[in-house]
């Protein structure tokens, strides 16, 4: 494996190297719909549009997708190239017409993009689910540009496939400390008073700035070019589905998706065409049983951003 800093924790190591990792994998000969046992829980490498074929109807509570944005992207080999808005729109109705089938009546539906593949995503979206929002979270880092502002934000659009579905609102509340703390009677009022200093839980926005991108100091890191941190698929694990249920991610990369619903006692079914990815995500997947800690969220809520608590969580 290449050497690294002391404290730099990022997973990249090659194939052959990780080879007992690639191993705990599955291929798509391995899945059986008619057994549960074969896909749950498991890290299937394969194309994710023949892999759906072979997955039984309605198994999925949560459904969490990352795919390609309309970009030129080399994800270690497996290029994607940037398409016409036609050709994005054709592709992204390809693969939602293999997962709608599976989805429970009551599953949820999350999707990522960025602000130019959100103009597609979620026009076709308002053709399959009940669109209830979209989120927007800031990436914190980013490339400038000489001609145009810094693409520092991403969106997650948000649906059901119902009227019915899972939101635990005090699951994804958020700690925030307090400027101006309000008293009746001499009392907190909606906020406490602890050792670190006074604090509020607060119903989350669709405006999340409490996001850290996974760095090479951080043992969630990978050297995946896309990968989205576990704070950002906590949230949505925690408030749209419950414990047991099945989590699915069919573009899984890395496996922030996979690693985050193990550690919050979900189960997962992650489809990724590239093995290394997988393997990678192996890794992960045996170091979650070890850490089940998610950098920024503690004591049932999610911190700010480079709070005290969270800093000092995350050092120690």
């Amino acid at each position: 494996m290449k050497e690294k800093a002391a404290r730099n924790k990022t997973i990249d190591f090659t194939l052959q190297e990780g080879k007992e990792y690639a191993e705990r994998c599955i291929g798509i000969k391995e899945v059986k719909a008619d057994n549960p046992d074969s896909f749950i829980n498991k890290y299937i490498i394969g194309d994710s549009l023949k892999v759906m074929d072979k997955l039984p109807a309605k198994f999925v509570d949560l459904l969490i997708v990352d795919p390609p944005y309309n970009l030129a992207k080399d994800y270690h080999g497996n290029k994607f190239n940037a398409q016409s808005q036609t050709s994005y729109r054709e592709y992204t109705i390809d693969w939602l017409e293999k997962v709608v089938p599976l989805l429970k009546e009551s599953a949820s539906i999350y999707v990522c993009c960025d602000w130019k593949s959100s103009l597609v995503i979620g026009d076709v979206l308002y053709q399959y689910f009940h669109v209830r929002n979209r989120i927007t979270w800031q990436r914190e880092k980013g490339r400038g540009a000489k001609a145009n502002w810094k693409n520092g934000m991403e969106d997650i659009w948000y649906a059901t496939m119902g009227k019915k579905y899972t939101f635990n609102l005090d699951n994804v509340k958020i700690r925030k400390k307090v400027v101006a703390p309000y008293k009746e009677d001499g009392k907190p009022k909606d906020w406490e008073n602890t050792a670190e200093g006074k604090f509020r839980n607060t119903c989350p926005s669709n405006f999340w700035d409490d996001i850290s991108i996974p760095y090479w100091s951080m043992s969630e890191n990978t050297a995946h070019p896309t990968q989205k941190p576990e704070k950002l698929m906590a949230k949505l694990i925690l408030a749209s589905s419950n414990e047991e249920d099945v989590v699915f991610d069919p573009f899984a990369g890395s496996g922030t998706t996979a690693v985050t619903a193990k550690k919050l006692n979900r189960q997962f079914v992650a489809i990724e065409k590239n093995a290394l990815y997988g393997a990678w995500a192996q890794k992960r997947l045996e170091m979650a049983e070890e850490d089940s800690s998610i950098q920024g969220y503690h004591g049932g809520v999610f911190w700010e951003r480079n709070s005290l608590t969270e800093w000092n969580k995350r050092h120690t």
